[in-house]
C-alpha cells in the first residue's frame, strides 16, 4: 500500500474529515481517530480501516494524550472553528515545535480567517458562498445543492487528502511539515473550475437549467421508463446522438436538424414520451449494443449488482 508506514491522527468530526481519514487509511495509512469522551450516539460512517481513541478534551491529561500521539504522527487532521486548537493547547506553533515534521490539517468551511471564518456553515452554505449553487438547479426551478457531496467531500475531504499528500512530497525535500488551511468554500469553486473556465463556450450563455449540461438539453438529462425507473442520456456528440435517435426508433422527420436547436422542450417531451413506451430493462436491452451514451438509472441499493459493478469489484462490504 502507498501510505504503509505513515501515521494519521484524525480529531472526529462529520463528513469531511473522516472522509479525508478513511482515504489516507484506504492507502494504508494508520489512522488513529480521537473521539469525544461519552460523545453520545456516533453518527460517523466513514471509519472504515481506522484505531479509535475516546479522550477526554477537557481533561489536561486528555489533552497529554493526543499531544504524545501527535509527536510520533506524520498527520494530524482537524476539522474545528479556527482557535479551537490553540484553546485546548493543541495548536499548529506548539505541536510543530514537538514534531517538526508534522502536517498539519486544518479542515474549515471559510477558512482560518476573513469576515466568516467563525461562522457555522454546512454544504449547502459553503456552495453558496462559492458561487457554485447558483448554477445548480433545473429550469425556472431554485437553485438545488447535489445532496453534501461537493463542498464537503469534493472541495473538502478529497481536496484535503490531496494537499497531504502534495505536502508529504515537500517534505522529503525540507523534512518539515507544514500547516494546510484546506476550506469547503474555496474547495467548492476549485473542483467548479470548469464552470467558469468555460463559460466563453457554447455549453453555457444561458440562465440555469437551460444550457446543454444542466439538464437545458434533451440528449443530456434522465427520462422516465414505464416501470417507474430511469434512464440517463448523455449523447453529446454526432455519432452517439445519431445512435440515440436511432435507438428511439425515431426517424428524420422526428430529430432535429441541428441537436442544439431552440426546440429543446418540444423534443424533451418526445423523447420522454418514447421512453416512456418501455421499461428500463427494456431500453437497456435496446441500447446494449449502441454505442449512445444511454445507461440506466442504478438504484443505489442494487449498484452492486450491476454486471460491470460486479466484475470491477467496485463496492465492498464494510
Amino acid at each position: 500500500m502507498a501510505l504503509a508506514g505513515l501515521k494519521v491522527i484524525e480529531m472526529a468530526g462529520l463528513a469531511p474529515s473522516p472522509f479525508c481519514g478513511m482515504i489516507l487509511s484506504d492507502f494504508g495509512a494508520k489512522v488513529v481517530r480521537v473521539t469525544k469522551a461519552n460523545s453520545g450516539i456516533d453518527l460517523d460512517r466513514l471509519c472504515r480501516g481506522k484505531y479509535s481513541i475516546a479522550v477526554d478534551l477537557k481533561q489536561p491529561d486528555g489533552v497529554a494524550v493526543v499531544r504524545r500521539l501527535c509527536k510520533t504522527a506524520d498527520v494530524l487532521i482537524e476539522p474545528y472553528r479556527p482557535g479551537v486548537m490553540e484553546k485546548l493547547s493543541l495548536g499548529p506553533n506548539l505541536l510543530l515545535e514537538d514534531n517538526p515534521r508534522l502536517i498539519y490539517t486544518r479542515l474549515t468551511g471559510y477558512g482560518q480567517n476573513g469576515p466568516l471564518c467563525n461562522k457555522a456553515g454546512h454544504d449547502i452554505n459553503y456552495l453558496a458562498i462559492s458561487g457554485v449553487l447558483s448554477m445548480l438547479g433545473r429550469k425556472h426551478e431554485k437553485p438545488t445543492p447535489p445532496v453534501n457531496l461537493l463542498a464537503d467531500f469534493a472541495g473538502g475531504g478529497l481536496l484535503a487528502a490531496f494537499g497531504i499528500m502534495m505536502a508529504l512530497v515537500e517534505r522529503q525535500t525540507s523534512g518539515k511539515g507544514q500547516v494546510i488551511d484546506a476550506n469547503m468554500v474555496e474547495g467548492a469553486a476549485y473542483v467548479s473550475s470548469f464552470l467558469w473556465k468555460s463559460r466563453d463556450l457554447f455549453l453555457w450563455g444561458k440562465p440555469r437549467g437551460e444550457n446543454m449540461l444542466d439538464s437545458g438539453a434533451h440528449f443530456y438529462d434522465t427520462y422516465k421508463t414505464r416501470d417507474g425507473k430511469y434512464m440517463a442520456v448523455g449523447a453529446i456528440e454526432p455519432q452517439f446522438y445519431q445512435e440515440f435517435i436511432e435507438g428511439l426508433q425515431l426517424n428524420n422527420d422526428d430529430a432535429p436538424m441541428n441537436q442544439h436547436g431552440d426546440d429543446q422542450d418540444e423534443m424533451k417531451a418526445l423523447v420522454a414520451a418514447r421512453f416512456a413506451e418501455r421499461t428500463q430493462e427494456e431500453w437497456e436491452e435496446a441500447f446494449r449494443s449502441r454505442d449512445a451514451c444511454v445507461t440506466p438509472v442504478i438504484d443505489h441499493t442494487h449498484a452492486h449488482l450491476h454486471p460491470h459493478n460486479s466484475f470491477r469489484e467496485s463496492f465492498v462490504a464494510t
